[in-house]
């Protein structure tokens, strides 16, 4: 079922900053490179209104073109002519990139949620860079409560026990484990409503299965044996000794729901969930990332290890930590959401 939420909707109102040329950099890290990008890019700043309308319009370009060069191609192609279709290709690719970068962003700016800016250096004398608002609510209203509480567990899990402390309190963090922590949340939250989707419509059909809940009990510890991401991209916070533990709970309840049916699967079927689509998809959450945190610097070393010395550290408090994870969870939402809608209009995705 693919989502229609690309028309309507609120709309912040918005202004380019002086220099900021035709790329979103006002109100998202990554700037726009294609003409149709750059394009889109001013038209949501100045009229998201027509954004939809100039979304479609671009994908019936896009479908044409292909179409074109179809028809065009001989029956013995020379090295030429298929250098030529591979350079044609990887525009399209590109473009195809920024359309759904840009349905991401304006989800962002329906909801009124101010995406995080580039994490740089400040003039703060602690050295912290989170200085963005926090959102927490109106990033909780873009989920469904089932898949909330599923987001609970996994900041449950990438802050441990200190969730229950003071979110003022700073830590220190590597920017590479922070990007890898950001692209990992990007990740659960693309698998998180494609799974979320499937389950409202089977519930909403009563067709879900009878013995689901079953699989309840497996589901007691919050860190669950069949991880969907990284285990090396979370950030694991030891508490003080003087700490009580805590964090999110999984208390009884309709939080369980969601959870059990995503155990009910089979492993096949999670597996399928849990991988990204389509090689557009995987180059935005890279480009996300490194808009966010910049390129890593890592060196392999004679031995073949990986030189990570030159990783920069930066400080933020639990609270900006929670507005970043909470952020790329959404983004991954949002990119299932823009890549099922484009892929409604414009066949890309492989089957």
């Amino acid at each position: 079922m693919v989502p229609d939420k690309y028309r309507g909707g609120r709309c912040l109102t918005m202004r380019a900053s002086g220099e900021s040329g035709d790329n979103l950099s006002p109100i998202a890290p990554v700037e726009f490179e294609s003409p149709v990008g750059q394009l889109l890019a001013q038209i949501l700043r100045t009229h998201p209104h027509l954004l939809p309308a100039a979304v479609d319009q671009q994908l019936d370009n896009l479908q044409s073109d292909k179409n074109d060069q179809t028809e065009e191609t001989p029956q013995s192609q020379d090295l030429l002519y298929k250098r030529i279709a591979e350079v044609k290709e990887k525009e399209r690719q590109k473009t195809l990139e920024e359309i759904i970068y840009c349905l991401i962003v304006q989800k962002f700016v329906d909801n009124e949620i101010s995406m995080i800016p580039k994490v740089t250096e400040t003039s703060d004398p602690t050295g912290r860079v989170d200085f963005w608002p926090n959102q927490e609510q109106k990033l909780e209203f873009v989920h469904s409560p089932e898949a909330f509480e599923m987001i609970q567990s996994h900041l449950s899990l990438v802050l441990g026990d200190r969730m229950v402390g003071p979110l003022s309190t700073i830590v220190q963090i590597s920017k590479i484990k922070l990007g890898k922590l950001y692209a990992a949340s990007i990740m659960y939250g693309y698998f998180l409503r494609r799974v979320d989707q499937r389950f409202q419509l089977e519930r909403t059909m009563k067709t879900l299965p009878e013995d689901f809940t079953k699989s309840q009990a497996r589901f007691e510890d919050p860190n669950p044996g069949k991880q969907l991401w990284d285990p090396d991209s979370l950030i694991r916070i030891p508490p003080h000794d003087d700490d009580d533990g805590g964090g999110y709970g999984d208390a009884e309840g309709k939080q369980y729901r969601l959870r059990s049916y995503v155990m009910y699967l089979d492993s096949e079927t999670l597996q399928r969930y849990a991988t990204i689509r389509s090689k557009e998809a995987i180059s935005l959450i890279e480009k996300q990332t490194q808009a966010l945190f910049g390129r890593p610097d890592i060196r392999i070393l004679d031995d073949g290890s990986l030189d990570t010395s030159n990783d920069e550290v930066v400080s933020l408090t639990f609270s900006g930590l929670t507005m970043l994870v909470l952020e790329a969870v959404a983004f991954g939402s949002f990119l299932w959401d823009a890549e099922s809608y484009v892929e409604s209009k414009y066949h890309f995705l492989k089957s």
